[in-house]
């Protein structure tokens, strides 16, 4: 069955992702980074030793499918470093005193290069501790999954498809 998608993939992922049936999640990835994809939310893990410039192929694929993702983030700060944030390329959402500072929500748009580079930063850091984990949101389509896929696997070495859940039927893998 033929998709709608402007950009066509592989026959092999236009199989997997056809009408009439509508995607629950769409999972992809390879052994330091998993993706898993719905319509309103892009759930990503990093695992540890995840090198940095697979992680900002990551967040620029994902900017050049949809520049309207956002990924939005919560920190309690000094009054003067909420400024320092903006600076970034972050968009100030909320702010409010706490103890121990000002809690301050931010929102970081995909379509801001500066703002993507802050964050790849920011995941680096955070990977010195652990694995992270990251939501982004975005509206994404079967469609924009589907490019999803492509630019990821055209570009990430060893990219691969790993389970695919539709509405309509009960959470299986592969």
């Amino acid at each position: 069955m033929e998709t709608m998608c402007a950009q066509k993939t592989h026959q092999d992922l236009e199989a997997k992702i056809s009408p009439p049936q509508s995607l629950g999640s769409f999972e992809m990835g390879r052994n330091d980074v998993n993706v898993v994809c719905t319509y309103g939310k892009i759930a990503v893990w990093f695992g540890r030793k995840v090198p940095d410039y697979i992680i900002a192929q990551v967040l620029i694929g994902i900017s050049k499918v949809d520049p309207s993702t956002v990924h939005e983030f919560e920190i309690i700060c000094d009054f003067d470093e909420i400024t320092e944030y903006e600076s970034k390329g972050y968009i100030l959402v909320s702010y409010g005193k706490t103890a121990g500072g000002y809690r301050v929500n931010y929102s970081i748009p995909f379509s801001n290069k500066k703002a993507l580079f802050h964050l790849s930063r920011f995941v680096l850091e955070e990977l010195q501790k652990g694995e992270v984990r990251k939501d982004f949101y975005w509206n994404g389509s079967d469609c924009d999954i589907q490019r999803l896929y492509k630019e990821f696997s055209n570009n990430i070495d060893s990219w691969e498809l790993k389970a695919i859940n539709y509405k309509t039927e009960p959470q299986t893998n592969r």
